[in-house]
């Protein structure tokens, strides 16, 4: 396959003119076969990598199922995400044990890549739950974490941790060159969450949400992450979680290296106005709202690539920069840039043209293969 006439997202992070190739699943130097797309009108970038999500259309990660993983896998894949590391939420032993040795057996070949798990909980903080269920926190604990890695296969990435909790300054020291650590429902302090970050930690859930504010006397999680250049930060660009104002002033102050675009998105994703469920709580979806019925945002109710449009479209940030956002800086910070991530002789065909008067998917090419409209 050729794609020819599209502006290319190249590995210089702009965009530039110039014909792709792919074959036998990778970007490739030449094509073998005959087969031209025309991408005249569009642009091309590398399919979208959500590192940080729950569900879709009324299936999700924590029902333990591989039939959910799949759907969700197909899913995405329409919608332009081509890998994807889904999260649990705050849940009991044998739940969560459950759940990690289904994602170990999934095997399945269609729809975006799972590429890891999201371990979201149980080591979070009572006092900024968000929408985790305190029934199930558990004190910090390096045994738990490693029978969990064990039952998933070594597929956990990504382990939220409350810094100032109890047996969390043990287990970031033991874990750290083991798992992507991250910062998250959290009541830690400046001071607790630079200790976190000098000490192996380099990365921050969803920045904000179950988190203190960014507070001139009181800098928090936010100041400490700005201050150290080795941490990444998650960012929702929804219009629900983080007013756009912010995220203009968030990549004023961490650059376009260091933000990660995710989704944070839940079963009713691609779904209507209804009841639906996140880690065993009730939910109700109100237009791109998803609450818990004390009203507390729960999750995400739109995809990544909604994501990325509304933060070019609405929020002003340069499409240079969000596609960066969700595409290498993800791939990077869970270790999977020599697959995925850009458009790079040898890497996983993964790529999406995108119309541009409106960055509307105009068509998916998942591991070298056109998906169908």
């Amino acid at each position: 396959m050729e794609i020819i006439g599209a502006k290319v997202y190249t590995e210089k992070g702009i965009f530039e003119e110039r014909s792709v190739c792919t074959a036998d699943g990778l970007i490739a130097e030449a094509s073998p076969d005959e087969v031209i797309i025309d991408g005249a009108g569009c642009y091309l970038i590398p399919g979208v990598i959500d590192i940080h999500f729950h569900g879709w259309m009324g299936h999700a990660f924590c029902d333990g199922s591989v039939e959910a993983i799949e759907a969700m896998a197909r899913y995405e894949a329409s919608r332009g995400v081509t890998a994807m590391i889904p999260a649990t939420m705050t849940l009991g032993r044998e739940k969560l044990l459950h759940i990690c040795r289904t994602a170990a057996a999934y095997s399945a070949e269609k729809g975006a890549a799972l590429c890891g798990i999201y371990l979201e909980g149980p080591f979070v903080s009572q006092e900024r739950l968000g929408a985790q269920n305190s029934d199930y926190i558990r004190t910090p604990g390096v045994g738990f974490f490693r029978e969990l890695q064990e039952a998933s296969g070594q597929m956990i990435r990504l382990l939220a941790i409350a810094p100032e909790l109890p047996g969390a300054e043990k287990l970031i020291r033991e874990l750290k060159d083991e798992v992507v650590l991250s910062v998250a429902h959290t009541a830690a302090d400046y001071e607790q969450a630079m200790w976190a970050f000098q000490n192996g930690v380099h990365h921050v859930t969803h920045l904000y949400n179950a988190m203190s504010g960014l507070n001139h006397r009181a800098p928090g999680v936010v100041g400490a992450a700005a201050d150290t250049s080795s941490v990444d930060v998650e960012l929702i660009c929804d219009g629900i979680h983080v007013h756009p104002a912010i995220v203009r002033q968030t990549f004023r102050m961490f650059g376009d290296d260091r933000i990660i675009l995710i989704s944070d998105s839940m079963e009713a994703t691609g779904m209507p106005d209804g009841d639906y469920m996140l880690g065993g709580q009730r939910v109700v979806r109100k237009g791109r709202r998803a609450t818990l019925t004390d009203g507390t945002i729960a999750g995400s109710a739109m995809d990544l690539m909604d994501c990325l449009r509304i933060a070019v479209l609405n929020m002003g940030i340069p499409l240079e920069s969000a596609v960066k956002c969700a595409t290498v800086n993800p791939a990077k910070s869970v270790g999977i840039f020599d697959r995925y991530g850009s458009i790079t002789i040898g890497k996983a065909a993964d790529l999406l043209l995108l119309r541009e008067e409106d960055l509307r998917l105009e068509k998916v090419i998942l591991r070298g293969e056109t998906l169908p409209a």
